[in-house]
C-alpha cells in the first residue's frame, strides 16, 4: 500500500467524523495515522497508537488487544523494545470513534478547543498523547508534506448526496462493471489477451468512477 493509497482509504473517515462532531481536524487524524502506522493498516486497525491502558471495553472497543515491541522516550531518552498493548478494532472508524471518546477527558481540552491543525498537532504533544518531543514537529511535516488541509476543507463543502450517489453506482455502474468483467473472463477463456485487457481496463475506470462519487458524497472508498 502506498502513502496515497493510505490516506485515500483514512480521508473519507476523517472527514465524516468531522462532519459529525469529532474536534479532530482531518488533516491531523491523518497525519497522526500515517505517523504512527508508517502508512500501514494493520488487521487490527489500530491507526492511532491508542494503547489498552485501564480502560473498559465500550461499544467502539471490544476489549481486544494485540501486543508489540515500540519504543519510548523518558526523560529525554528513548528506548527501545518497550512492550507494549494496543486496543485492537473490527474497523478503520470504531479506532477513531474510540480515540474521541479519549479526548473528551479534561486533559485533552486544549486538544479540542485548537483553531487549526498545527495548533492541535502542538496541543496533542503538550497533553502528552505521545511521549516523542518532536510529535507536534513530525505531525505538522506530513500534514505540510502530504497537502493533507484539504480534507478539512472537505468538511465545508457541498457534498453529493449519498442517496444519489449510491443510486448512480448500484442501477448504472455496478451493472457496467460486470458486465466488463464478465466479457474479460470470457475473453481470457477464448485466449484473446487483447480483449480481456480492454474489458479490464474498462472496469477499472468504472470503479474509479464509482469511488469519485463515493468521495463526493462523503463515504468510504471501496
Amino acid at each position: 500500500m502506498t502513502r496515497e493509497q493510505f490516506i485515500a482509504a483514512v480521508a473519507p473517515v476523517a472527514v465524516e467524523l468531522k462532519r459529525g462532531g469529532s474536534p479532530i481536524f482531518p488533516s491531523v487524524r491523518i497525519a497522526q495515522a500515517l505517523l504512527e502506522t508508517g502508512g500501514k493498516i494493520h488487521e487490527w486497525n489500530n491507526l492511532v497508537g491508542y494503547k489498552v491502558g485501564s480502560g473498559q471495553p465500550n461499544e467502539f472497543w471490544k476489549g481486544k488487544s494485540v501486543s508489540t515491541k515500540t519504543w519510548e522516550v523518558y526523560d529525554g531518552v528513548r528506548v527501545d523494545g518497550v512492550q507494549a498493548h494496543w486496543r485492537a478494532y473490527d474497523c478503520l472508524e470504531d479506532c477513531f470513534r474510540d480515540q474521541d471518546l479519549l479526548f473528551q477527558w479534561s486533559r485533552y481540552d486544549r486538544v479540542r478547543s485548537a483553531q487549526s491543525p498545527q495548533e492541535q498537532a502542538e496541543m496533542l504533544r503538550v497533553c502528552g498523547y505521545a511521549t516523542d518531543p518532536d510529535y507536534s514537529k513530525k505531525l505538522n511535516s506530513l500534514i505540510t508534506s502530504y497537502s493533507l488541509e484539504q480534507h478539512d476543507r472537505e468538511v465545508t463543502e457541498v457534498m453529493l448526496d449519498a442517496g444519489v450517489a449510491n443510486t448512480i453506482i448500484d442501477t448504472w455502474m455496478s451493472p457496467a462493471w460486470k458486465e466488463s468483467e464478465a466479457k474479460r473472463c470470457e475473453a481470457e477463456q477464448q485466449g484473446d489477451t487483447n480483449a480481456a485487457s480492454a474489458h479490464q481496463e474498462q472496469a477499472d475506470y468504472i470503479h474509479w468512477l464509482a469511488n469519485e462519487l463515493r468521495k463526493a458524497s462523503g463515504q468510504v472508498l471501496q
